[in-house]
């Protein structure tokens, strides 16, 4: 395990289109996963999502669930549930929400801010962490699951 990736994203339209080759990744190596979206206000987690979105066939806009916490999605063979936790309160608020339900191993989860949720969330197979560059952003994609490594090996041979 403990698989790691690094990716750059110069620009809206390259991050939307990463978004899409991670979703095309996701679909292809499990039914169900979790992955954690790192990085600090305005570093493009949502905008990485909306390229997942489109992947599945979303047409719509891809809005940050910040005071629903979650935004579910059914797509033709797919579940995907967007968290945003930013402005969670407390981690146990999760348990409100029914938060076990959402991972049931079917779904994909993509949670921004997990850390708001510590102890309430389950191990995400693969961490993705966004830094700034002067000019784009840095993605680091880290899997901590078996499942994780899987699909981090599946996108380094998509970005061959």
């Amino acid at each position: 395990m403990s698989q790691e990736y690094q990716l750059q994203a110069h620009g809206e339209d390259a991050m939307v289109a990463l978004g899409m080759q991670f979703g095309q990744v996701l679909s292809a190596s499990a039914q169900g996963a979790t992955v954690f979206l790192q990085g600090d206000l305005g570093m493009g987690k949502t905008t990485f999502t909306r390229g997942i979105m489109r992947h599945f066939g979303h047409q719509g806009a891809t809005k940050s669930p910040t005071y629903t916490l979650v935004e579910p999605y059914q797509f033709k063979q797919q579940k995907v549930h967007h968290f945003d936790l930013y402005r969670l309160g407390h981690p146990e608020e999760l348990e409100y929400l029914g938060i076990r339900d959402y991972f049931d191993g079917c779904a994909i989860n993509l949670v921004e801010w997990p850390d708001k949720g510590k102890g309430f969330l389950p191990t995400a197979d693969v961490v993705l962490t966004i830094h700034p560059l002067e000019r784009g952003r840095k993605l680091t994609f880290v899997a901590q699951t078996n499942m994780g490594d899987g699909v981090l090996v599946h996108l380094g041979k998509v970005q061959q």
